[in-house]
């Protein structure tokens, strides 16, 4: 490899990143990475230890962009105005960063990112906003895959111009989170099943 090249794991990271957006995470490979940085494939092993160790760094990378983005919107907001705008970066980010964000959604082993600042920053933050409408374990982890499933669903369908209907796209967005602020304001409580 040559010196002049200045590969590392971070760069590498950057550009299958950057890649992913342009032809979709699941066409990432060590190769078309190689193929960018003119240098042969076995060079890149110096840096990453297989493609899934380049894409869990990718998954990484974009974990931690998209939790700085919903940060950053929803500091000093609570209740509707941080759910609102929790969901507006999750979305801007999807729908701007589609290679990335598909790398969010892989399952990636827990060892890897137990200690992860972007993992914990995460954590933080949905549990902050969700606590916000007084819910509390098992609600909260309850109520944090909902909004996943929704956001990601509904980010899924609108990137593959799954929305044939003629309504606007962005006034089904914000009726959806309307209805997700109703429901995490009237949570249902679990009935006890232990008689």
């Amino acid at each position: 490899m040559s010196p002049r090249v200045g590969l590392t794991a971070d760069r590498l990271t950057e550009a299958a990143a950057d890649l992913a957006d342009e032809v979709g995470f699941e066409n990432v490979t060590l190769a078309a990475l190689a193929k960018r940085f003119g240098v042969k494939d076995a060079s890149l092993y110096a840096h990453v230890r297989n493609l899934q160790d380049l894409r869990t760094r990718v998954a990484l990378l974009a974990g931690g962009e998209l939790i700085d983005r919903i940060a950053v919107a929803v500091a000093g907001r609570a209740g509707k105005d941080a759910l609102t705008a929790f969901a507006g970066a999750y979305r801007a980010y999807a729908l701007e960063r589609p290679g990335r964000y598909a790398a969010t959604q892989i399952r990636i082993d827990q060892s890897l990112i137990a200690g992860t600042p972007a993992l914990r920053r995460t954590a933080e933050i949905t549990y902050g906003m969700l606590r916000a409408y007084g819910l509390a374990e098992p609600d909260l982890t309850d109520a944090v895959r909902l909004l996943r499933a929704t956001f990601h669903g509904y980010c899924a369908l609108e990137s593959t111009g799954g929305f044939g209907a003629p309504r606007d796209v962005q006034k089904s967005w914000d009726r959806a989170v309307d209805a997700l602020h109703v429901t995490l304001e009237n949570w249902p409580q679990e009935e006890n099943t232990d008689d």
